[in-house]
């Protein structure tokens, strides 16, 4: 009975008539995240931010438990990417998610802007002022290959579900912010940039959060390509229902 449910769940996630209840999870799980991520910033503004730096790990742990069996809980254009690029997502899917979790995060910018005006820049993440563009780049490119492994590594097919995935994810976002927040932000994701720069008028940075993530993925599935192989075809039906075996 375990193993039913199991396919009938992964059948429902590649079932195309459930792809707006899809899109609407990474839209709201987009939300929320840039809503904790951009937010811990603007809070740290007025010294109530001592745990920004986990705090978006937290956010995506919780995420990957309450909506990983509807979307995936991608939350992020370079992690769908990366299943794409690994095959265990279909590329016809890539843009109704990436336009999802766009509009989120620019969602959660308009609210936060909303509520607090342009305190903090509205949570943007930017390079340090010691740091130069090349270096920003460098930080973000393999800050995000190693959440692709980790993701990918963890993964149900292209779905973030389970224990295994909730806990390492989170805690690979959460131990990246107290690292690297201090550098760049630690974004990782091209959406959570993407939204706090637009609503606060410049994008002279966003490039490097836009490139480095994707730049990320592209790492993180080679690698991934090292230590595993090729996807097998096995692992591709299961990944997209079609394993009936």
């Amino acid at each position: 009975m375990t193993h039913q449910t199991a396919k009938t769940s992964e059948d429902e996630f590649f079932d195309p008539a459930r792809e707006w209840r899809r899109i609407f999870a990474e839209w709201w799980g987009t939300f929320l995240l840039v809503l904790v991520a951009a937010g811990g910033d603007v809070a740290s503004t007025r010294g109530s931010g001592e745990l920004t730096a986990i705090a978006p790990g937290l956010l995506v742990l919780a995420a990957i438990y309450f909506m990983g069996a509807v979307s995936g809980a991608h939350l992020n254009p370079a992690v769908t990417f990366a299943f794409a690029l690994r095959r265990n997502f279909p590329w016809r899917r890539v843009p109704g998610y990436i336009l999802a979790q766009i509009v989120g995060a620019v969602a959660a910018a308009t609210f936060l802007k909303g509520l607090f005006g342009t305190v903090g820049d509205i949570g943007a993440t930017t390079p340090h002022h010691s740091l130069t563009s090349v270096q920003a780049l460098l930080i973000e490119t393999v800050l995000t290959a190693g959440l692709a492994n980790t993701i990918l590594g963890t993964a149900s097919g292209a779905r973030n579900i389970g224990t295994n995935a909730g806990i390492a994810v989170g805690s690979y976002i959460a131990l990246s912010g107290i690292w690297a927040s201090s550098f760049t932000g630690a974004s990782m994701n091209p959406a959570r940039s993407l939204g706090p720069d637009l609503l606060r008028g410049d994008l002279s940075t966003t490039w490097i959060y836009i490139a480095g993530p994707l730049m990320g993925a592209i790492l993180g599935v080679t690698f991934e390509w090292i230590l595993k192989g090729p996807p097998t075809k096995s692992g591709a039906k299961a990944a997209q229902g079609e394993d009936k075996h």
